[in-house]
């Protein structure tokens, strides 16, 4: 959970996070907002918008404090050296969802191929806790039965289990958080053959509120990075390998110390929505953060919405593409048990897949406006995504020249959607990508 305005831009502040129209460089004009399935409640999220507010400040000098207090571990360095891929329950199922809907989510992704295709994690989202038992131990709800068998059935299957907390008392949705009860909890996840935390800050707001009632930026952000830190330091007593990812929505630029944490993925906006409006602004806003992408720690956009039913298949056509080229986690948030044909051939496009997980690690950059879109591959290679993001109007045709992709010279071409090779290009490469909709090609001499 999130503040809506996350991303806003504080005139006043001397270094602030860049909004995400501003990220984008184009107004995207005539696009409709939606309703989405599972989207957490706004109450919450009203009451944290002071603090929100605060985030836009400069941190650098909170992060030059608190940076001496982490010290260095391998375990983030030999975790998640491509970007995870898997589900994830909130996008569809939100706190309703119950053991036999994650039962099912694993068996469609062997059935369907996805496991085949890289998909491995499968992450149980908020609304599985129950209450404490008189040691304080955490225990699961009535909607989930054993999760240490739910573990093995899910490893039975190949794949692994995530599962999700908060630093703070509460979750977003107000069930049990890890506060005071780190290590415990982070000894059950292990005992139960956790491989995967999401770890949501939420109601440590609060906390950090009562201890800093005026609220001084970089206290805050200091007492929040101390939080992440400390189950950072409670999973590597588990000596078990479990994938961190911080989920902040990009509260004093995660980016630049989420490694220091441990953390191996951090979001870096809101939460999205199974709308264009919603996963274009998330999407094209990462523009400027691929310095701080790279094997063992990604930045997080957020997760797919791809078969959720609020966008065209142009649409998430193009948040495959983009969320590939930002080397960005690929956590698919539908109901794996219903998949059409055009889901699954999204989902599951391997050439697309491959961008994503190329072993250079290196997150994609925006050559400019219009959204062309450009990823150095492995042996010299690149990705190149050429977006249309406007959905109401004639599609235009948009032309690459190839030396600012950094190609001297004549190049082959790969059509990665239609699965065809396109021959040499000579020069430039000109394509009329449809409404809302991409062209993604793969570079090579």
């Amino acid at each position: 959970m999130a503040a809506s305005n996350i991303l806003n831009k504080n005139p006043s502040a001397p270094c602030c996070q860049v909004d995400a129209q501003e990220r984008i460089g184009e107004n995207i004009p005539r696009l409709t907002d939606a309703p989405r399935k599972g989207v957490r409640s706004r109450s919450k999220k009203e009451q944290a918008m002071n603090f929100y507010r605060l985030s836009v400040v400069c941190t650098s000098i909170a992060t030059a404090l608190i940076f001496p207090m982490f010290a260095a571990t391998a375990q983030s360095g030999t975790l998640a050296t491509t970007p995870p891929m898997g589900w994830n329950s909130w996008n569809h199922f939100a706190d309703k969802v119950t053991e036999a809907d994650v039962r099912a989510a694993a068996d469609a992704m062997v059935a369907s191929g996805m496991r085949d295709a890289g998909y491995v994690y499968v992450n149980i989202d908020d609304g599985w806790q129950g209450r404490r038992d008189s040691h304080g131990n955490i225990q699961p709800n009535s909607k989930f039965h054993d999760m240490k068998a739910l573990a093995g059935y899910i490893h039975s299957k190949g794949l692994k289990l995530g599962i999700y907390s908060s630093p703070g008392p509460k979750t977003c949705e107000g069930y049990e958080g890890s506060y005071g009860h780190e290590q415990q909890d982070a000894n059950a996840f292990a005992k139960w053959g956790v491989d995967f935390l999401k770890y949501d800050l939420c109601s440590y707001m609060d906390i950090m509120k009562l201890h800093d009632p005026h609220q001084d930026p970089r206290k805050a952000i200091a007492m929040m990075q101390a939080a992440y830190e400390k189950m950072h330091q409670a999973l590597i007593n588990t000596h078990r390998t479990i994938v961190y990812s911080l989920c902040e929505y990009g509260v004093g630029s995660v980016w630049e110390w989420g490694p220091k944490v441990g953390g191996n993925l951090w979001r870096t906006t809101d939460d999205i929505r199974d709308n264009y409006r919603s996963m274009a602004l998330i999407g094209f806003s990462q523009a400027g953060l691929e310095a701080f992408a790279g094997p063992g720690h990604w930045n997080d956009p957020d997760m797919l919405e791809i078969g959720n039913g609020g966008m065209k298949a142009n649409e998430y056509r193009t948040q495959m593409s983009l969320w590939a080229i930002l080397a960005a986690p690929l956590l698919a948030g539908n109901d794996l048990s219903k998949m059409d044909e055009t889901t699954k051939s999204i989902l599951m496009n391997k050439e697309v897949i491959a961008v994503d997980q190329d072993s250079l690690g290196v997150q994609g950059n925006r050559l400019g406006p219009p959204q062309i879109w450009v990823k150095p591959l492995t042996g010299g290679a690149k990705a190149l995504a050429i977006f249309n993001y406007v959905t109401d109007d004639e599609a235009e045709p948009l032309t690459v020249q190839l030396k600012d992709v950094g190609f001297s010279g004549s190049v082959h071409a790969r059509d990665l959607w239609a699965h065809k090779e396109l021959g040499i290009l000579h020069d430039s490469y000109t394509v009329t990508p449809p409404p809302g909709g991409v062209v993604m090609l793969r570079l090579w001499q």
